[in-house]
Order: C-alpha cells, then sequence, then structure tokens
C-alpha cells in the first residue's frame, strides 16, 4: 500500500480519502479503527485496469465497511477533504451515523450523477459532488466521448466473451 507525497498524519473519522487507480480516483471516508464505507460498484473489487471502465456500466453499487489497506491494494491514496474551504463539514458523529445507517444497501450508480465520490462528499459535507467528473467535463471529456468509450467497452467485452463462448461450443461439439 502506498501513500501520496501530500499524505500527512493517520485518516481522522469522517476524512475523505481519495484512492488513484491510475484512470480515475475512487473515493471512501474514513470511519476509524482502519476501517472505510464507500460505494463500491461491481467493477471495484478488479480496482484497477480495464475493469475500472466497466463501472461506466452499472447502474447499481453497494455501500461496504472494508479495511482501508484491502481498498487501496497496491494503489496510492491521501486524505483529500477537498470541499472543507467551500462547505463546513457536518459533525463527525453524524457522518458516522449516517454511512453506517446504509451499509450493505445496494443504491444507485451513475459515474456523472451518482458515483463513489458523490457518495462520501454528500456524507461529509451533506452535498453529492464529484471534482472528477467536473474536470473531465471541463477538459472537454463531453458525454459524446463517455458514449465512445463505453461503446469500445462494450465491443470489446463482447469480442472477448464472445470469444469465450465460440471456444466452448468448439470444445463441445
Amino acid at each position: 500500500m502506498l501513500h501520496c507525497w501530500d499524505c500527512i498524519g493517520q485518516p481522522e473519522p469522517g476524512d475523505l480519502i481519495e484512492i488513484f487507480r491510475g484512470t480515475y480516483q475512487h473515493w471512501v471516508i474514513y470511519v476509524g479503527e482502519g476501517y472505510v464505507i464507500h460505494l463500491a460498484p461491481p467493477s471495484e473489487h478488479a480496482q484497477a485496469g480495464a475493469y475500472s471502465m466497466m463501472s461506466v456500466l452499472c447502474d447499481k453499487a453497494t455501500v461496504k465497511k472494508e479495511e482501508l489497506y484491502e481498498v487501496v491494494g497496491n494503489d496510492e491514496y491521501c486524505i483529500n477533504n477537498l470541499l472543507d474551504e467551500k462547505y463546513e463539514p457536518r459533525p463527525v458523529q453524524e457522518i458516522l451515523w449516517d454511512a453506517h445507517s446504509v451499509l450493505g444497501q445496494e443504491r444507485p450508480y451513475c459515474v456523472f450523477r451518482g458515483n463513489c465520490e458523490h457518495f462520501v462528499t454528500e456524507l461529509r459535507y451533506g452535498e453529492p459532488q464529484s471534482r472528477q467528473v467536473r474536470k473531465a467535463v471541463e477538459m472537454g471529456v463531453g458525454v459524446g466521448l463517455v458514449a465512445a468509450g463505453t461503446f469500445a467497452v462494450l465491443a470489446a467485452a463482447a469480442a472477448i466473451f464472445g470469444s469465450k463462448d465460440k471456444q466452448k461450443r468448439n470444445q463441445n461439439q
């Protein structure tokens, strides 16, 4: 498990933690004693690589409590309470209560409107926001490019799974 150079000290309950997965960041909220709560789409189990793009395709995610080191894996992370200057953080006890009250729930998931960053910023600040979505839109990675990328991922997945099905059919003949 690697740490960001900017990460000073240990996380405190209610802190947001940004995990760098290569092409995107996964966000969790620290709840104490080495544990985090996060909104995890099915692709988050893969943590990185080609599967990280699969979160674009899913529409459900599960709220999980896991050990920080397990969620981080070999990726870098840092404490990033990114909106503290814009919003006053909610009281820690309220953050922890709300985070624990949704454990195990399957929730709607949308990269643009309801991703893991939206989830943790709503817990900390009462305002769901995603800076990585905003930055992507500002950089010109609009819906058209994302749709094209989604199509490419779907085409690749179809090719991979289609070739495996074809191989199984050939073996069964």
